[in-house]
C-alpha cells in the first residue's frame, strides 16, 4: 500500500492484536446474560424455571414401552409437548422481543391442540401390542 498523508497519521495496530468477531460476540453475550436479572440461575427465574421445564419433560418421556408404536409415540410427545407449552410460556412472561413473543402465543395454542389429539386417540387405542402397521419389522416409513 502506498503510504499517503492521511494513512500515515493513522495508529498502526498489528492484526494479532484485535479481538476476533466471535470473540466479541462470545463477550458481549456473557456480559448481558450477567446483567439481566431475569436470566439469572436464582429461584424463580427464566433459567431456573427453563432447566426444571426440561428436566420434568425429560422424566414425563421416560415410558416403559407398552409393545404399540402408537401408544408409545402419543406417550412421549405429551411431555414433550406440554414442555414445549411451558417454555413458551416463559418466554411471553420473561421475553422481550415481539416476533418470539408471536411464536410463543402460536406454540402455546398448536400444542395444546395436538395435546388433545394425542390424549384422544391415546384413550381410543387398543391396550394391546403391535396393531396392525405396528407389526412391519422392516422399520421403515411407510407413509402411503
Amino acid at each position: 500500500m502506498v503510504e499517503t498523508a492521511a494513512t500515515s497519521l493513522r495508529p498502526r495496530r498489528s492484526l494479532h492484536a484485535l479481538p476476533t468477531p466471535a470473540i466479541l460476540f462470545v463477550l458481549t453475550g456473557l456480559l448481558l446474560i450477567g446483567a439481566s436479572p431475569a436470566y439469572q440461575h436464582d429461584d424463580g427465574t427464566f433459567g431456573d424455571a427453563m432447566e426444571a421445564a426440561m428436566h420434568r419433560m425429560h422424566r414425563d418421556m421416560q415410558v416403559p414401552s407398552s409393545g404399540s408404536v402408537d401408544r408409545d409415540f402419543a406417550a412421549m410427545m405429551i411431555p414433550h409437548h406440554r414442555a414445549a407449552v411451558e417454555m413458551a410460556e416463559l418466554q411471553l412472561r420473561y421475553g422481550a422481543d415481539q416476533r418470539l413473543r408471536r411464536l410463543a402465543q402460536g406454540i402455546i395454542v398448536e400444542q395444546k391442540q395436538e395435546i388433545a389429539v394425542m390424549e384422544e386417540v391415546l384413550a381410543a387405542l387398543p391396550s394391546g401390542p403391535l396393531q396392525g402397521r405396528e407389526s412391519n419389522a422392516g422399520g421403515g416409513t411407510d407413509l402411503k
